[in-house]
């Protein structure tokens, strides 16, 4: 048994023992009750599991949970899919998701929907130039399967996302 501590969607959590072995996923599930993290092929291939770990310098990245420990994400940050909405309304990226219906079963979503997240975050502060928009997306997403097929309309809502503020996400050209 260890002893974890980590913070989740802004909150504090811990400390709580849990047992080595358990998976963050199961932590996340069974511990907490966040269904939104969801359980896909167990071996960190398909990133249905996927969360966000936020770093003290600021950046963030994502990280599938199925085969990680519980107790490696002792003492960070981490959001799941249940904090990106803020007061009850859902974030852009979120709203996007539904207005291009880019999910199917919804299985795979909380995985695309961190990654997308992370990508935002990342061109916040290091912008592309709208010629290679198209090519950064599809690397940002590539590893998250869909069994639907959604992976256009994931696409499509991060990049409609991305050119509604694109003087915040793009390198501008003259």
């Amino acid at each position: 048994m260890t002893t974890l501590s980590l913070t989740i969607n802004g909150q504090k959590h811990g400390p709580v023992e849990v047992r080595d072995d358990l998976s963050m996923n199961d932590f996340l599930r069974e511990m907490l009750g966040m269904t939104g993290t969801k359980f896909g092929c167990g071996a960190a291939q398909c990133l249905s599991c996927a969360i966000i770990v936020d770093e003290p310098d600021g950046t963030s990245y994502t990280s599938p949970t199925c085969i990680a420990p519980a107790v490696n994400f002792d003492g960070k940050s981490i959001r799941t899919v249940e904090g990106h909405a803020r007061d009850g309304a859902l974030s852009a990226l979120q709203k996007a998701f539904i207005d291009h219906f880019a999910f199917q079963c919804g299985y795979c979503t909380a995985g695309f929907l961190n990654e997308g997240q992370v990508l935002l975050e990342h061109l916040a502060r290091k912008p592309v130039p709208r010629e290679k928009l198209e090519q950064t997306i599809a690397d940002a997403l590539d590893g998250h399967l869909c069994r639907c097929t959604g992976y256009i309309k994931y696409h499509e809502a991060v990049r409609d996302v991305i050119l509604a503020d694109s003087n915040r996400y793009l390198i501008a050209t003259k």
